[in-house]
């Protein structure tokens, strides 16, 4: 059995030379608790005590994300990740190559792609997780805050720890008093955020791994999760992914290489995109609030000698929701509309690359449509974690529009739109592809350029009568009044 999500031991794992069901002597394995004996087997419950400390001991800042990366590894273990084979992995790599080349016919965008590999379930938990900490860092920061501002030290205002957790904590603190030994040692607050980094590391790293056996790539969910320039397949993924379709493995293969690859064009030679697309998923993040009250119902299921009991708690706790606010609304739309850019682009070019060389090109390409815009179970397990759904709505308009800029002004003058964030399409250019194509009636400057030139014109005539005597310092004959008598005339 993997190791539950917070890396305790659970009962029946202990395998020592007693066996198990107590055939060896008194106060072996699995120990049930009794009246004599309330933690069940002492040296399990010391273990896992001792696994709690070290938990609590994490200084690395308010998530505990090596219990994060443990928890996703463990998740995708727990089914199966078997290592990739040589020969698995030289096809991926052999079709991220041939991909490359096919899409320099079809983007001015050079490749970006400075290594191809193959990866495991657990080898794409280690190459996204830096990324996902960052994206979860603003959300999670809430959540521990709220950790430790949701109990009093006053056991009356409802300062009560749950049970085992009051008893591990006394055990923990060398037999303080569980509450109070934690005032003497420097208050329950600072203990809290140390639990509520616990909670949210377990339950980010769950999440993580969940997503991991359903992704195919290291840019399938549309962000830029692994390293620059690294181009990956998961080949478990790939041949999940495959299940159910009418197409060979190979022309598989290719299509995700090419959407691989498309990616990270886009990528390395758009030097703002990356960190603009992970700044909106960060934006969206700060607009989150903290559901207390899940927090608080979740509360009496910490128990050290059962953590999967918080995990299926909060498995269905909707802890984060999203504020509902016009920046919040405005930086959500920012959000999807990118992705659904990002997400259009690669379609278009990858449809374009593999139309004459892929029979079923389009029929996996309705295959990705479906899968994206369904989602999947971790999919739907991350969005109620951060309040984020990581599919774009709208990617057939952006398809569309991406296709008709290429009609229209050839793929130079469609990647050309990708050179400063302002030349974008909107969300409002989502709904009228054809009019941004065409231009932006407000972009066009050549009637106020007539207006200027008229203005300046009007100005030069009117000069020497505003001017009068002060004008050029010669007296223009011509600007004389007739009625003036003279010099002298003004005296009269």
């Amino acid at each position: 059995m993997a190791d539950p999500p917070f890396g305790f031991g659970m009962p029946d794992r202990s395998e020592g030379s007693g066996g198990q069901g107590g055939s060896g002597g008194s106060g072996g394995s699995g120990q049930p608790p009794g009246p004599d004996n309330p933690f069940g087997d002492p040296q399990q419950f010391a273990d896992a005590l001792r696994q709690f400390a070290d938990l609590m001991s994490w200084q690395g800042g308010p998530v505990n994300w090596d219990l994060a990366k443990n928890v996703a590894r463990h998740t995708v273990a727990a089914e199966g990740d078997p290592s990739v084979l040589d020969t698995d992995r030289q096809k991926v790599v052999e079709a991220i190559r041939l991909a490359d080349l096919w899409l320099d016919e079809v983007t001015s965008f050079p490749s970006g792609v400075r290594t191809a590999q193959a990866w495991s379930r657990s080898e794409w938990v280690e190459a996204t997780l830096p990324v996902w900490s960052k994206l979860c860092d603003p959300i999670a920061d809430k959540a521990v805050d709220a950790m430790g501002g949701m109990l009093s030290m006053d056991p009356g205002e409802g300062g009560e720890l749950p049970g085992e957790l009051n008893q591990a904590l006394q055990a923990v603190t060398g037999g303080m008093g569980g509450l109070a030994g934690l005032g003497s040692m420097g208050g329950l607050g600072a203990m809290m955020r140390r639990i509520g980094g616990m909670m949210v590391g377990g339950q980010t790293g769950a999440a993580v791994g969940a997503l991991a056996r359903e992704v195919v790539s290291s840019t399938d969910v549309g962000l830029p999760l692994g390293p620059e320039g690294v181009a990956a397949l998961l080949p478990s993924g790939v041949a999940e992914f495959s299940e159910g379709l009418s197409v060979g493995p190979d022309e598989i293969r290719i299509f995700l290489a090419l959407r691989e690859t498309a990616h990270h064009r886009l990528f390395a030679h758009v030097p703002w995109l990356r960190s603009r697309l992970l700044a909106a998923v960060e934006d969206y993040a700060r607009g989150i609030t903290v559901d207390t009250s899940a927090l608080r119902d979740a509360m009496p299921q910490i128990d050290p000698s059962n953590p999967e009991a918080l995990q299926a708690a909060l498995a269905d706790a909707a802890l984060f929701q999203p504020e509902d606010t016009p920046q919040q609304k405005a930086a959500l739309a920012r959000l999807e509309t990118l992705l659904a850019l990002v997400e259009g682009w690669v379609a278009t070019v990858v449809g374009a690359a593999a139309g004459d060389r892929l029979p079923q090109a389009g029929a996996l390409a309705e295959a990705i449509r479906r899968r994206r815009a369904t989602g999947g179970p971790a999919e739907q397990t991350f969005a109620t974690l951060v309040g984020l759904e990581l599919r774009p709505r709208r990617l057939r308009e952006a398809a569309a529009l991406w296709q008709q800029l290429t009609d229209v002004r050839g793929v130079a003058g469609r990647d050309a739109v990708w050179s400063h964030p302002d030349l974008l399409p909107t969300a409002e250019d989502l709904d009228d592809p054809a009019g941004f194509v065409a231009g932006r009636p407000e972009l066009d400057t050549s009637s106020l350029d007539e207006e200027i030139e008229a203005v300046e014109a009007d100005a030069d005539t009117a000069k020497p009568d505003e001017d009068g005597e002060s004008g050029s310092g010669d007296a223009d004959p011509g600007d004389a009044d007739p009625g003036d008598a003279g010099p002298g005339g003004p005296a009269n």
